[in-house]
């Protein structure tokens, strides 16, 4: 469950690595889940990456939430328990027009993305649970 100040890791190649909550695009609640959009201003980039970053310290994107630590209940997955969570809350940047801003993104993605507006990151994903 993400809330307003939450840390979280980027899992694109847009040159972030950190990037901090500050509002969440939801009609009620204040806690975002997986597949929420939420505001973000970017804290920290990578370090390989400040001199061609696509982004800079500082800047507000959107971005749409595809992994948290909260568990959830996925009763297709064959296992013991049906529930799934995962190390890191991590996100991917969107541009104004809810576009990606990187190419590529690193890590496992739910399949559910596939049946949303969000599409195109099933493809440009590595792997999906």
């Amino acid at each position: 469950m993400i809330q307003k100040g939450t840390f979280l890791n980027v899992s694109d190649n847009s040159g972030a690595k950190k990037v901090c909550c500050l509002h969440i695009y939801k009609s009620r609640g204040n806690c975002a889940k997986i597949g929420d959009l939420i505001l973000v201003s970017i804290k920290a980039l990578r370090s390989s990456k400040r001199s061609k970053s696509k982004v800079k310290k500082g800047e507000i994107y959107k971005a749409l939430i595809i992994r948290t630590k909260y568990f959830i209940n996925k009763p297709r997955i064959i296992n013991s328990c049906g529930f799934i969570g995962f190390s890191e809350n991590s996100v991917v940047l969107l541009d104004k027009k809810n576009k990606t801003v990187g190419t590529r993104l690193m890590g496992p993605v739910l399949k559910q993305f596939k049946f949303t507006k969000y599409s195109r990151i099933i493809s440009i994903s590595s792997c999906l649970i």
